[in-house]
């Protein structure tokens, strides 16, 4: 039975932790137009400084010095890729923003920001790839930010047998992305964050390794309590799936245990006292009302169960501790993206409410046509180098 059981979590990897999700990946949505068509493959072609290549992944080297943006390209009215040059990861990483009506590099204001995590085995396109975030989003004022992440960066600054990092993704999203965002981009104070599978569980542990930092944070599919039976077992697996050595993220669950413990939602529940909460998951992994039929079914559907039982831990804990996150544990649904954007538009007035953003008025909408965000800004498909 254990030896099943094992089997059933080394097929849940992929849906789990998000590495990979292939189902998850091909399933089919509508497409979102030139902003979608950027991804890390072309990221590595686009004629940015040269630096050579990245230990972290598929990425060029940062350049020497502090953190910073050194490249721009506008995908449209409102949607601008940034390159950074980040030296907690040692890689040149896009981020993608998509910013709210009169939007404006010199404006006397800040805007609230909400970042949006991808999932394992994608990359920082995916949320404009496969929902409809830029139209949900399109008269709201905040920053959408939605940050380079790897494909199986697990949200941590890795342990590498004690060494530490490069990548160290905690610090790249947490801190240097943010100040850039701050000093540069007009990002203001009042933070969300959500995320799907991999993502879901940086969102959550983001919030609570980071108390105070975010007002909001939805997890779509994720997992949320790492150290209960058979879950190390699933994120080693994860990583050995994409070739990292099983134990550089955080060492040894047993020899290291206070490294697992510190990169565990469940074990930082109570940080999350003051932060709105949507938890959503699936729980048995079976095709859905959302799934077309005659959809074939993919072992990463398992990582719905798995993300439900350590989501059931979580909200435990958060009870105990007088937390009350709202949640929604549905019974059938697969490990794909209709669900994780049904879940993020559910969850989205809690994140309106947690920016205090609204949406602006149609009188507003006609003064951002006459002066729209990026009036002033080169638009294109090619990479601008900043001085």
């Amino acid at each position: 039975m254990r030896s099943v059981r094992h089997g059933l979590l080394a097929l849940a990897t992929a849906g789990a932790v998000g590495l990979p999700a292939t189902a998850a990946q091909a399933t089919p949505v509508r497409p979102m137009g030139p902003a979608g068509t950027t991804g890390a493959a072309q990221q590595a072609q686009d004629p940015v400084p040269s630096t050579g290549k990245s230990p972290s992944g598929p990425w060029r080297a940062a350049m020497p010095g502090g953190a910073r943006v050194v490249a721009e390209k506008w995908l449209g009215p409102r949607t601008l890729d940034i390159l950074i040059s980040s030296p907690s990861v040692n890689a040149m990483l896009p981020v993608r923003l998509l910013l709210p009506p009169g939007w404006s590099k010199k404006a006397e204001r800040t805007w609230p920001v909400l970042y949006l995590l991808h999932g394992g085995a994608d990359n920082y396109t995916s949320w404009t790839r496969m929902t409809g975030v830029e139209e949900l989003t399109e008269n709201v004022g905040a920053i959408v930010v939605m940050p380079e992440a790897g494909r199986a960066g697990n949200y941590s600054n890795w342990f590498n047998k004690g060494k530490g990092g490069p990548p160290a993704w905690e610090t790249f999203h947490t801190y240097e992305v943010r100040r850039l965002l701050e000093v540069g981009y007009r990002a203001g104070t009042r933070r969300a964050v959500a995320g799907l599978s991999m993502g879901a569980y940086g969102s959550i542990k983001y919030a609570a390794r980071h108390p105070g930092m975010f007002r909001f944070a939805g997890a779509y599919s994720g997992v949320m309590s790492t150290r209960l039976p058979g879950i190390p077992d699933v994120i080693m697996n994860a990583q050995a799936s994409e070739g990292q050595d099983p134990k550089a993220l955080w060492g040894d669950p047993i020899r290291n245990a206070s490294v697992w413990r510190a990169n565990d939602p469940a074990h930082l529940a109570r940080n999350l006292r003051g932060v709105s909460i949507y938890i959503s998951s699936g729980t048995t992994s079976l095709n859905g009302e959302l799934d077309p039929p005659g959809t074939p079914w993919h072992p990463a559907h398992l990582g719905e169960p798995v993300s439900a039982y350590t989501a059931r831990h979580l909200i435990a804990k958060l009870r105990l501790y007088g937390i009350k996150p709202v949640v929604n544990l549905y019974k059938n649904g697969t490990h794909s993206w209709p669900y994780w954007e049904r879940e993020f538009k559910r969850s989205f007035p809690m994140i309106l409410k947690a920016l205090g953003a609204k949406r602006s008025s149609p009188e507003s909408e006609a003064q951002d046509e006459q002066d729209p965000p990026s009036s002033s800004e080169p638009e294109g498909r090619e990479w601008s180098p900043l001085d």
